[in-house]
């Protein structure tokens, strides 16, 4: 079965071509995302198949509760609806309503990792034009929405599903969490390595509320990223925003920071040559962001805390480990969604990957896989020996590892010294750690992250792991695995919220 035929199911010949047409489109968008977007996710391997495709729009069934038809394909899609919220479905049961051309081509295992993370569906509507075919609105927890197209065969089972993702209803201020009554997200800045970092300090806005614990908010995505873990093109992910708000809500102060190339902070005296940058300057950012909240009259000293996003979560370990410089003690440390293995073999990891995928989806040839495979070791290769790329690249492999201002190769090379599993093994005993893992993150999962969990046990540290259902790499109610839905209004993760409020009471 072609991937069109999974994504766009029940169309006639020439819908069919339209609607790949549109598929190849979203997953060309997803390819280049990926690869802009490098350090703070890197190559997503699987595109778009169950959650991602085509349809046409959706009339309301008549009156006002949604009902499903009487035919053989309304009874089936009643069964999927009600299936969703009980995942993941039993494979015998998918065994028993797939049709069995379908299954040889996706098997249940992969159905269930498509679906992961779509549970608490609400019906919104129906619509069905033919006894054979039955399209479907449901929302996931009440935010996010998609239109879902379900055919049966002859002989009245499912042979393809696809969802057609519809916009959000809401703005990108009405998700955020609304910082605490009297607080404030003051402006300020603090010198490093020769360079004016620009933040925001949020805390109470009167000395009333005496000393309190504070922590440094780190965000991923190389030096683009800025002091809300946003970056161009991508402006309303707002992710350390959101996490500056809930901490105030605990009684958390918190310093966020445009790091080097990015936001107010600009290259600084790295202006003329960025390439020269590697991970020292961003280490000293971390180092002094620490001091200068540490100094703050309102500070804790004794209750400190580091939080760090993706490739925010390496620093946020070489910050508490003492491996990035001498800085305060610090208490605890939140792992948000972070890179789990070297940096580097997760590039390559995740290029091979995609690399296969392309081939079985037909985009590229068995050859031009392996061609692309070579650079993409050899370019491994060189920035471990060398800190440089090598001449010759092709250049979507070149793009890969340094593009549009993504960060420096001198950078990357030096970041991938570090297995965050190692370093997270120095952390001083009884340092509280929260670390989180998602089934819906598409750049690396819960057993890639269980490699740095190990590490963390054995510095004798206080781990609490939590495993998130259906939330995105930045932390939102997003069962896409789309990047570009890091910018849609959808609610952060409640499950998370929950999970860092009695984390900040139990060790903070």
């Amino acid at each position: 079965m072609r991937l069109a035929e999974l994504v766009c199911p029940g169309h006639g010949a020439g819908a069919a071509a339209a609607c790949s047409r549109a598929s190849a489109k979203a997953i060309g968008l997803l390819r280049s995302t990926t690869a802009r977007w490098r350090r703070s996710a890197l190559l997503a391997a699987a595109v778009v198949v169950v959650l991602a495709g085509c349809g046409g729009s959706v009339r309301p069934a008549p009156g006002s509760a949604p009902a499903f038809p009487g035919t053989a394909a309304g009874a089936q899609a009643r069964w999927f609806f009600q299936a969703l919220g009980r995942l993941p479905i039993p494979a015998a049961a998918i065994r028993a309503h797939f049709a069995p051309a379908f299954l040889a081509q996706a098997t249940p295992a992969l159905i269930n990792a498509k679906l992961a993370g779509a549970g608490r569906p609400r019906l919104l509507s129906v619509t069905s034009q033919r006894p054979d075919l039955v399209a479907f609105v449901v929302s996931i927890r009440g935010a996010q929405r998609f239109r879902i197209e379900l055919p049966v065969d002859a002989q009245g089972r499912i042979d393809g599903f696809g969802a057609q993702e519809l916009a959000p209803a809401t703005s990108p201020a009405s998700v955020l969490p609304a910082l605490a009554p009297g607080w404030v997200a003051a402006p300020v800045t603090f010198k490093a390595g020769g360079v004016t970092i620009y933040g925001t300090y949020t805390h109470p806005g009167t000395a009333a509320a005496g000393t309190i614990p504070a922590a440094v908010l780190l965000g991923g995505s190389g030096s683009v990223t800025d002091r809300n873990d946003n970056a161009p093109g991508q402006t309303d992910r707002n992710l350390l925003r959101a996490v500056a708000s809930w901490l105030s809500a605990d009684g958390v102060a918190s310093l966020r920071y445009d790091k080097l190339g990015s936001g107010q902070t600009g290259w600084g005296r790295y202006a003329a040559h960025p390439g020269r940058a590697g991970i020292r300057p961003y280490e000293q950012e971390a180092v002094a962001a620490l001091n200068f909240l540490a100094g703050q009259r309102q500070t804790d000293r004794a209750r400190l805390a580091v939080f760090g996003h993706s490739e925010g979560g390496i620093y946020a370990l070489l910050l508490a480990s003492g491996l990035a410089g001498h800085a305060p003690r610090v208490r605890a440390v939140g792992l948000l969604e972070p890179v789990p293995i070297r940096f580097l073999d997760l590039i390559g990891q995740s290029s091979g990957a995609s690399l296969a995928g392309e081939v079985q989806n037909g985009q590229i040839s068995a050859g031009q896989a392996h061609r692309l495979g070579r650079a993409i070791t050899r370019a491994i290769a060189s920035l471990r020996h060398t800190g440089t790329l090598p001449a010759g690249l092709p250049a979507g492999v070149a793009g890969t590892f340094n593009r549009d201002g993504m960060g420096t190769s001198l950078e990357l090379s030096q970041i991938d010294r570090y297995d965050p599993a190692a370093v997270a093994a120095r952390l001083p005993a009884h340092t509280a750690v929260l670390l989180t893992c998602s089934n819906a993150d598409n750049y690396f999962g819960c057993a890639e992250v269980d490699h740095l969990a190990a590490g963390v046990s054995k510095a004798s540290a206080k781990l609490d792991y939590v495993h998130l259902n259906g939330i995105d790499h930045f932390l939102k109610e997003d069962i896409s695995r789309n990047p570009a839905d890091f910018n849609e209004p959808l609610p952060f993760s409640a499950q998370l919220r929950a999970a860092l409020k009695a984390f900040l009471a139990s060790n903070l």
